[in-house]
């Protein structure tokens, strides 16, 4: 077992990935994870299998799946058998397992993990004195809020928070735009709100809304969310038409619709886009509207006017909710009217698109045959004629395209596989992880090849 290979694996998803695993699990397929985890040191199947034998009252086999990646130094093995011997009872031995030394507790990553599993055995008390070095971080802050939630703490958790906040609402106005914990006024509220005072988050958080007292856009979101889930109409018709339409008036539009009031949400929206510099960013939210009515045709031209647009173009959305109403050969007629620049520009993505849109219409020998007229180097054409051929039932000349292609990973064959019950075959037919490594190794040097000693990869 190689850590360069296990450090490879996890930093590209390479091997046996937990897309694949996942689908392994979801076929019962345990005893095939063990195998691989045990004969070709596949780590994404050793942690699976781990937690489902686990799961399964299993706790020395899960002990065993893992104990070679822990022979080798392999970190994640130790917090994986950690959490093994926690939910087997063996709380002590588990948190002793991960205890971090001086410089774990200087590492914001090793106090969130080992803050996590005290949470999980009880020992919340410990995990906010592990976390509180680092409450200084966004994420960090978060994770204490999520972790103290219906636990009895939010009194301890706000006074922490408190002068966090109180920073976050001076900072705009000294103009230091990369304040951390940016989030902290959001989570005020949140636990203001979780704590059932909600009238004080309101009057908290729309205080710092009004005063402009805030660093990031999304506080804006959190109270407009706030205010949502609490039926506050008029505060949100004031924040929703105000200066910060631009990042609140779909949150208003959807209390309305929430409220039953769908017409006033399509009328305000409609006002919006017809009087707004920038109306583009009104547009989405009125198609979600139109389309969970029904008016598909609406929503389309509503959208209409940005498909020609770099930015902001809403075509791709237009085509995702003609396919989820049924209507693909109406998503391929729209996309059939794109001028011959459109489809020069964005021309993987027409053609990928467009072999998707024929197979879901059912349309798979023009679906083939329109695949054949692109260019064979095309990104995802492979994949997508592949595809095809599975849902014609013609699953053998898929396998045989995906592995003639040299560029694809071994994973997509893999796949292909699985999803028709052949999982020892698709393991079996897997690179090693060593194999896999070192043809990524020359693809990473052919690619730096070509961009030149001049063009560093980052």
């Amino acid at each position: 077992m190689n850590i360069d290979d296990l450090e490879w694996q996890s930093r590209t998803l390479g091997g046996i990935s937990p897309r694949l695993v996942t689908m392994l699990v979801e076929q019962g397929e345990v005893e095939l994870l063990v195998q691989a985890a045990s004969e070709q040191g596949e780590w994404f199947c050793a942690q699976a299998a781990a937690r489902e034998l686990s799961r399964a009252g299993e706790v020395e086999r899960a002990l065993d799946v893992l104990e070679p990646f822990n022979g080798a130094g392999w970190n994640r093995a130790r917090w994986e058998r950690a959490e093994v011997l926690l939910k087997a009872g063996r709380v002590q031995q588990a948190l002793d397992a991960v205890r971090p030394d001086e410089e774990g507790l200087a590492s914001e990553w090793v106090c969130h993990d080992f803050a996590e599993l005290l949470a999980k055995a009880g020992r919340l008390d410990e995990a906010i004195i592990v976390l509180m070095p680092h409450l200084d971080r966004e994420w960090i802050l978060s994770t204490l809020v999520e972790l103290t939630e219906s636990q009895d703490r939010d009194e301890q958790v706000l006074e922490l928070i408190a002068p966090r906040a109180q920073q976050a609402r001076s900072a705009r106005v000294e103009e230091r735009w990369c304040f951390h914990p940016s989030n902290a006024q959001d989570l005020q509220a949140q636990l203001l709100e979780r704590a059932g005072r909600v009238d004080e988050a309101v009057r908290i958080l729309g205080a710092d809304i009004a005063a402009g007292h805030f660093v990031v856009q999304n506080t804006l979101v959190a109270y407009a969310e706030l205010l949502r889930r609490h039926g506050r109409l008029e505060e949100m018709r004031v924040l929703g038409t105000g200066k910060h339409a631009g990042e609140t008036l779909a949150h208003y539009a959807r209390a309305l619709e929430d409220v039953g009031q769908a017409d006033e949400a399509e009328t305000v929206l409609r006002r919006f886009i017809a009087a707004a510099d920038y109306p583009d960013r009104f547009r989405w939210p009125l198609i979600g509207l139109l389309g969970r009515q029904g008016r598909i045709e609406e929503a389309v031209e509503v959208g209409r006017p940005t498909f020609d647009h770099h930015d902001a173009c809403l075509f791709e959305s237009i085509i995702r909710l003609l396919h989820e109403a049924g209507r693909p050969d109406d998503a391929l007629a729209l996309l059939d009217e794109r001028s011959a620049e459109f489809v020069e520009e964005h021309s993987s993505w027409v053609g990928s698109n467009r072999i998707w849109l024929l197979g879901e219409a059912g349309r798979h020998e023009e679906a083939l045959a329109y695949a054949e007229t692109l260019p064979p180097d095309m990104y995802g054409l492979t994949v997508s004629k592949a595809w095809i051929l599975e849902e014609m039932g013609r699953l053998e000349e898929a396998l045989t395209l995906l592995r003639a292609d040299t560029e694809l990973r071994p994973s997509e064959a893999a796949e292909l596989l699985i999803r028709h019950g052949r999982a020892a075959e698709a393991i079996a037919g897997m690179p090693s992880l060593a194999e896999q490594h070192a043809a990524g190794r020359r693809r990473d040097a052919a690619m730096q090849a070509d961009r030149g000693p001049d063009n560093p990869p980052f």
